[in-house]
Formats: C-alpha cells, structure tokens, sequence
C-alpha cells in the first residue's frame, strides 16, 4: 500500500475542513452570496455578449464589453419601448382573468364538504393575484441596493477579471493557488455554458408558448410567452409556476379551452424535457436532474423562496467545485468537467 505524503494529507484534510466550515459560513453571509452569485451572472452575461467582438472583430476587451452592455440595456430598453405598454396591459389582463377564475373555483370548492376541507386547510383562500403582484413589484429600499450592488460588483467583474481572478487565488497558500486557479476556470467555464443553455431554453419554451396559446385562442399571448420563458429560469419549478395563470386564464373562457392549454403546456414539457434540454445538456453542460431538484429545496430553505432563481447557478458552483476537489483532487478519481477538453 502506498503511503501518503505529509503535502498530500495537509491537502486532502485542508480541503474537507473548508468542505466542512463551508455550510455555516453560507448560512451566516447568505445575503453576500446571493449578490456575489448574481455580480458572477452579470459578468458572465456581460463576457458572452462581448465574445463575438473580440473574437470575430478583434475589439478590444474593454470596448467590447461596453459595447456588449450598450446592446443588452438597447435591446432590453427597445423591447420594453415597442411592447412595454402592450406587455404590461396583457400582464394586468393575464392577472385579472387569473384572478376571477381562481375566485371563481373557490366559490364552487365552498358548496362540497372535500372543497371547504382543502380550502380550510389552505387558510383563508382569499389572495389576491393582482395585490400579490403589486407587492413583488413594489421593490423595497434594500432589495434595490442589491441589485444595483449586483450590477455594479458583476460590471468590475467582467472588465478586470484577471485582478479578482489573482487576488482569490492569493488567499491560498502558494501550494495550493494553481489549484485554486484551475478550479476558479473550471466554475467560470461551467456558469458560462449554462447561461448560454439557459437563454437559449428560455427563448425557445417562451416562443413555444406564446405560439401554443395563441393558437388555442386565449388572449394575452405575448405576455402568458413571457412569462413562461422567464420563468424557465427556475428548473421544474419554473414551467409549473408559468401554466398556473394560463390554465386560470383558460378557465375564464371554458372547459374545453382548459384542456386544450393543458394539453398543450404538457406537450411543450415533454418537448423540453425529451428534445430540448437533452440537446443542450449534451452540447453544454449535464446536471443530474436529482442534484438539481434537491437544491432548489435546500437553496429556498436556507436562502428563501426569492432565493430558488439562483439555484440552477448555484448547483453549478457546487457540482464543479465537489467534482475538481473532493472527487479529482482527494479521491483521485478521474472525473469530467463541464467544458474541459478532452484528452
């Protein structure tokens, strides 16, 4: 049996403590987490836009990333400016049709015994889309220092990366920084292909969509498209949450249109599930489903619910980081990474 050296038993057992102080450290800097999580996304968003102006162009790194923020804020800005007032009226009819059928099936739950016993176990049964809505969009004083410290921490990201990229690594001992550095290209590597799957899924279940419910019918396509593409964000909880309010809308216009929404978001699930996300996770990156599943659980109980949009990203910060150093590093385990080259 071969004995290890004292170098790699340091290693291995300074590994598992930081494995092992890691859970209470997120717990009690939960808030920081999610800001330097998303500040990683927007640098991310901010490096993929600007890639075709460097690598195509030859643009120089920091035009190029100005350049890329000019068209995500031009496009998002045009976007609103063309559609904003349609969107924003079908969003008010989508929630107001929402509304009255959900009103509408709690009225018939309260004439049978089994209606009045879920209703009483699911409290009053009196919320309000409309108001719920309201109140999400009412962003509070701290949730909107967030985000600007968000936007802000990812804009630096992405226009000095090498200086916080060094700056990490020098917190390790000098043994331990290539690793560290290795592992830092691995996770920015692995974020970087799961945005580019990510909005590519979202704009293809958000069109599917939009073309799904106008074909049946139902009004305010545009906006039940939009919400099912951005809430594709989510894995599995998302496109669960985006056919509530067009099943509630399909409601307020008949049995029959029901069935046929539902019918029709059941087949887009399979869509994506059998066609849509196999493609990309084989061209990308694979999560294992359970792996993702589970997290966004332990990410809403330990974050919150808001919190489960940064799960996907989160899962994939952990899943590199288990792989490279508990599985390759301390086990030596020969394992693949998303993204890495093949030998």
């Amino acid at each position: 049996m071969t004995q290890m050296s004292t170098g790699e038993f340091t290693k291995r057992v300074a590994i598992a403590v930081a494995f092992a102080a890691l859970p209470p450290l997120v717990w009690y800097l939960r808030d920081f987490v999610l800001v330097f999580v998303g500040a990683i996304l927007v640098a991310m968003l901010l490096e993929l836009v600007s890639e075709p102006f460097t690598r195509w162009i030859g643009m120089p790194h920091g035009f190029a990333l100005m350049v890329s923020g000019l068209l995500i804020f031009c496009t998002a800005g045009g976007t609103f400016y063309l559609f904003g007032t349609q969107l924003a009226s079908e969003i008010q009819d989508v929630l107001t049709r929402a509304e009255a059928a959900a009103s509408s099936i709690r009225d018939n739950m309260r004439h049978s015994e089994f209606g009045r016993l879920v209703l009483a176990h699911a409290g009053t049964g009196n919320i309000s889309l409309t108001s719920l809505a309201s109140n999400l969009a009412s962003l509070s004083v701290q949730v909107l220092e967030q985000i600007v410290f968000t936007v802000a921490a990812g804009v630096y990201l992405a226009v000095q990366p090498q200086v916080y990229r060094k700056g990490l690594a020098a917190l390790f001992r000098p043994g331990s920084r290539r690793d560290a550095l290795e592992t830092l290209d691995d996770i920015g590597r692995a974020l970087r292909l799961w945005l580019l799957g990510q909005g590519i899924q979202m704009l293809l279940i958000g069109a599917l969509s939009a073309t799904a419910v106008w074909l049946i019918g139902l009004p305010s396509p545009i906006a039940l498209g939009v919400i099912a593409g951005v809430c594709e964000f989510v894995p599995y909880v998302g496109p669960l949450i985006a056919s509530i309010p067009a099943v509630l809308v399909a409601v307020s216009s008949g049995l029959p249109v029901a069935i046929w929404t539902i019918v029709a978001y059941l087949i887009i699930h399979q869509i994506e599930g059998n066609v849509i996300v196999p493609v990309i996770q084989r061209q990308l990156i694979f999560l294992p489903p359970a792996v993702l599943i589970l997290s966004i659980v332990l990410v809403s109980m330990i974050f919150g619910d808001v919190a489960i949009v940064f799960a996907a990203p989160i899962t994939v910060i952990t899943f590199v980081a288990i792989k490279k150093l508990y599985l390759r590093e301390v086990l030596g385990q020969p394992t693949s990474l998303p993204g890495e080259p093949k030998p």
